[in-house]
């Protein structure tokens, strides 16, 4: 449950293997500056606040996680949810969400969630992942234009008029400074791509703006001095009334993080073959965003950009994701004052290019061309996230899918009069021909888990039958691998009409689940173990049984 692949990786570690990890770490360490100063900024708090997460979080995600490689910290996935609890409670309520999410983390890993979080529909990943991207794009603008018009609103569509009303005010060397920017990131990846194009563009940025005393807006102009101490331990302020309305966000924070860091963790061993602890990945989050806060940071999670980078520069085991770490407090504690000279407009042009990549737009249009049910889901989520908010995109694109998928269970479920020959059915596994089967009896069929779509299918079938009552009436269930309380309630129903009818009923081709639960619910005494088979030779041995008997026979069979 709880193995940490630290403990695991040193147990065969060499000198060899550490260089290669420091090598990797010190890369990543510093890949990972701009982007935990932008992921700060855009969830509305200070720049040492991402800063710190990468350092406090980072540290303990690679040092107890289930994954060689992970690389944690900051990400775009909780700016939306970050910045709207700091609007709605402050810091003190984004403290408690993120504890609290970090203990339903933890929970989550030792109760062997680890394999159950992934299912989350993959349609409501792409739609409110591309719904976060869109958030940050647009919360970028005021920076790229150079804009002073104060805190953007929260709501999607204020924030977009208050920037339209405001578009006059465009400071041009803002702008100027996030088209190079972006030019500089995009082609530098293609011409030196060992080396961080943000940490270029953020450097020369930084000192063309110094230089040149350019007007636009930097880190220190908006923030004041950036904390180049080391963090220190803040207990968490403990209010029991916002507890409970942080209930909510603290679920949206836990889901996010563990949803990232498992979709982080399986692109990982895609790329290094190696295998993850899901419950052991899910508990370091947790630990990790119990302690973040407390030092002063925000959510973490795994970030699959940074572990790419990680992996592809030699990384080996999570020592690695612990240099890393270290690397960040080194630069904190030694450069932070330089830090609050980087222009805001190119902390802008890094989120930019970060928003378009973390968009998925070809995973969205790929998903629109899917089943129709997926699109609605993929859209509502999408539409929900950027509109109204993510926690109720989530479960309302988690409920939907649900419907959705129950619904179309039902469709393809083949419920009702066998129709087909049994000698041309290599499905079933066994040949019989149909005129073998007796007179006044019917077959009905079921070739679907027996829930509570497929089953009210099949009562409807039924219900529609209005030729005279056969004296059995034989229900095939060899291709019912599970059934529910609801098709357990619909057995009982038709054995009642069935009885009210005169009919016999018959079930055969019983499989073991379906027969546990018969069992459990008390049926298999009420429609009689002896007109239940494993066969459908033996439930027509028994209908020719029945309509052979006399009619005292059969009517005692009806009574017990």
């Amino acid at each position: 449950m709880f193995r940490p692949q630290l403990f695991q990786s040193l147990r065969t570690y060499t000198w060899n293997t550490f260089f290669t990890d420091m090598s990797a770490g010190l890369i990543v360490g510093i890949v990972a500056l701009p982007l935990a100063i932008a992921f700060a900024i855009a969830s509305g708090v200070t720049p040492e606040k991402g800063l710190i997460t990468a350092v406090v979080a980072g540290f303990l995600i690679s040092a107890l996680g289930g994954s060689r490689v992970q690389i944690g910290g900051p990400t775009g996935a909780f700016v939306v949810t970050v910045y709207d609890v700091i609007q709605h409670y402050g810091i003190k309520g984004l403290m408690i969400a993120t504890v609290m999410a970090g203990i339903m983390l933890v929970i989550f890993g030792l109760a062997r969630f680890g394999s159950a979080i992934k299912f989350v529909p993959y349609p409501v990943i792409v739609g409110f992942t591309t719904g976060i991207a869109l958030i940050i794009f647009t919360g970028q603008i005021k920076d790229v234009l150079g804009l002073k018009i104060g805190a953007l609103p929260s709501d999607f569509f204020e924030k977009i008029y208050a920037i339209a009303t405001h578009i006059d005010l465009v400071n041009w060397y803002a702008l100027g400074i996030t088209v190079a920017c972006l030019m500089l990131i995009l082609l530098w990846q293609h011409i030196f791509p060992k080396i961080p194009g943000s940490l270029v563009a953020l450097l020369l940025s930084t000192i063309v703006v110094h230089f040149f005393h350019l007007p636009v807006e930097t880190i220190g102009s908006r923030f004041g001095d950036i904390q180049t101490a080391l963090p220190t331990l803040q207990p968490p302020p403990i209010d029991w009334n916002a507890i409970k309305h942080l209930l909510t966000p603290a679920i949206t924070i836990a889901l996010l993080a563990g949803i990232e860091a498992l979709l982080s963790a399986v692109v990982a061993d895609g790329m290094t073959g190696y295998k993850h602890n899901s419950n052991t990945e899910l508990i370091a989050q947790g630990i990790a965003n119990i302690f973040s806060p407390l030092f002063g940071g925000i959510p973490a999670t795994g970030a699959i950009a940074r572990t790419a980078t990680n992996i592809k520069n030699g990384a080996q085991t999570p020592v690695a994701g612990i240099i890393h770490a270290l690397t960040l407090l080194l630069i904190m504690l030694f450069l932070g004052q330089w830090a609050e000279l980087i222009p805001m407009p190119c902390l802008g042009a890094i989120l930019i290019v970060v928003s378009y990549n973390m968009s998925e737009w070809r995973s969205f249009m790929a998903v629109l061309r899917s089943p129709r049910s997926d699109a609605i889901v993929l859209v509502a989520t999408f539409l929900l996230t950027v509109i109204i908010d993510l926690t109720f995109a989530i479960q309302v694109g988690v409920v939907a899918s649900a419907f959705m998928f129950m619904r179309r269970m039902a469709l393809v479920s083949n419920a009702g009069v066998m129709t087909r020959e049994f000698a041309d059915d290599q499905h079933y596994g066994y040949s019989i021909d149909r005129s073998l089967i007796p007179a006044d009896t019917d077959v009905f069929e079921i070739n679907s888990p027996f829930f509570f779509g497929a089953a009210y299918k099949f009562k409807e079938a039924m219900d529609d039958i209005k030729t005279k009552p056969p004296k059995v009436r034989i229900i095939e269930m060899h291709n019912v691998p599970a059934i529910d309380s609801t098709g357990l309630h619909i057995l009982e129903e038709v054995h009642g009409m069935a009885v009210k009818r005169g009919i016999i009923l018959i079930l055969s081709g019983i499989t073991t689940q379906p027969y546990t639960a018969l069992e459990k619910a008390g049926l298999l005494s009420i429609i009689g173990e002896k007109n239940i088979f494993g066969s459908i030779h033996e439930a027509i041995a028994r209908a020719e049984e029945i309509i052979k008997a006399p009619q005292t026979i059969i009517e005692h069979t009806h009574h017990t």
